[in-house]
């Protein structure tokens, strides 16, 4: 059996992918990048396998699942770690085809793929589904609109999968990260504005890619009988503000 890291060839999903390879576990790592995944396979060896797909069409993850070599085909772990936003628009200015793709990617590709894998680990009663959300579904901000409610909808979902699968040996986390450097998160959601990116982490020592891999192999990795629902994460350098209130002039 093998573990299935999405979004594998950047930030958390590559971290990911050389921490399990490293602790000794076979990994599938997907990603639409396909050769970025050829060059990872160079680097991580026999432990590592490619997969092309793009979890935003659900033709190109069934079309991934049917290419898996036999050996691989069952899933043990599933983390659905692909996601993004786009802009910091307030929800007045946003560009509507934005919030579709966010839509596209961070539910329904991360819905989809989560019901092509269950039944499997249902028949063998056991599995594991290791979902990468985020503070944003959980703490609201300006222009976070719909990117924060495709993050909310991941941890209820979350929370809902350990809902239907109570009685079973299968476990269901939610990874809910702050502030973190070291990815192409913030460049993607600034459409390439790597100077407007590059101030969120300036004079801040943010959390790493390293830091939720090792998180998440430490969740794979902890007694079948625990099951862990959610975790946040942020740096000690981001907390939490006051409530905005507008008084009239």
């Amino acid at each position: 059996m093998a573990i299935l890291i999405t979004g594998a060839s950047a930030g958390f999903g590559l971290a990911m992918c050389h921490s399990f390879i490293k602790a000794g576990f076979q990994v599938i790592g997907a990603a639409r990048r396909i050769d970025k995944l050829q060059e990872l396979q160079d680097i991580l060896g026999s432990k590592f396998t490619a997969l092309e797909m793009d979890v935003s069409n659900k033709e190109s993850i069934r079309n991934a699942l049917e290419r898996l070599p036999e050996p691989f085909q069952q899933i043990d772990c599933l983390i659905n770690n692909a996601g993004l936003a786009l802009g910091l628009d307030p929800a007045y200015k946003a560009d509507f085809e934005d919030w579709e793709t966010m839509i596209q990617t961070n539910i329904i590709g991360l819905t989809y793929l989560t019901r092509q894998i269950l039944p499997q680990m249902v028949t063998r009663n056991s599995g594991y589904i290791i979902n990468i959300g985020s503070i944003a579904g959980t703490y609201p901000y300006p222009g976070g609109n719909v990117y924060g409610a495709t993050k909310a909808y991941v941890r209820q979902f979350s929370l809902n999968l350990r809902a239907d699968l109570a009685g079973t040996g299968i476990r269901v986390s939610n990874i809910e990260p702050g502030l973190c450097g070291g990815t192409e998160f913030s460049n993607v959601r600034f459409k390439g504005d790597h100077e407007k990116a590059a101030q969120l982490y300036e004079k801040v020592q943010f959390i790493r890619p390293e830091d939720i891999a090792d998180t998440v192999l430490w969740l794979y990795r902890s007694p079948a009988h625990m099951n862990v629902n959610s975790i946040e994460i942020m740096p000690v350098a981001q907390s939490f503000g006051a409530l905005p209130v507008h008084r009239e002039p």
